[in-house]
């Protein structure tokens, strides 16, 4: 009878796979990343059949992470700008404190390891933000034109920018989110 799968060891290779993908790309060897999480290259393959499906398992984590610090707390009865700034401040904070799974993220996000499935579930957990998006377009609380992929786009990208800079300058941590928010909102908001 097989030994049942530990939990901890699961998280273990997981956590491994985010530090050696983070250093080394997600080219690195399944031996760097059993080496870093502390297990054998073939108990590696007992949790996960192949790098790929390793691969698929850390995105979906990932995001999972991610969108439960960006929906945590929501305040869905609020106007679309507090919802927004929520999600916004979840996001750069995350990224602040995880920044192996940020630079992981954007890593997996432009592979073509990841299957449609994965893609599904990783995104499944952001559709609320998905419907506030499409509400806030149809109450034209947007700029017109303005797409839910376009703005989704610029928030990463000003997210993007605005965490690096919140990096560099810990003193003016919150001086970077606020001011990162509001450079975001008054470039897709309706004036």
């Amino acid at each position: 009878m097989a030994r049942p799968k530990s939990e901890y060891k699961r998280n273990a290779i997981l956590l491994g796979a985010t530090q050696v993908f983070a250093e080394r790309g997600l080219g690195a060897a399944t031996l760097a990343i059993s080496s870093a999480a502390g297990v054998a290259e073939g108990t590696l393959f007992t949790y996960f059949r192949t790098k790929d499906e390793l691969v698929n398992a850390l995105y979906r984590e990932i995001k999972l992470e991610l969108a439960d610090a960006m929906m945590s707390g929501f305040p869905r009865k609020k106007n679309i700008r507090t919802r927004l700034q929520h999600i916004w401040d979840g996001y750069v904070n995350w990224g602040l404190a995880n920044p192996e799974q940020r630079k992981v993220l954007a890593l997996l996000q432009v592979s073509d390891i990841l299957t449609k499935e994965s893609r599904a579930a990783g995104g499944a957990p952001f559709v609320e933000i998905e419907t506030m998006g499409r509400e806030a377009i149809e109450q034209r609380v947007v700029r017109d034109g303005l797409s839910m992929e376009f703005i989704g786009k610029a928030l990463g990208a000003l997210a993007e920018v605005t965490m690096e800079f919140m990096t560099l300058h810990p003193k003016a941590v919150d001086q970077y989110r606020t001011s990162g928010f509001a450079m975001f909102w008054a470039g897709i908001a309706r004036k």
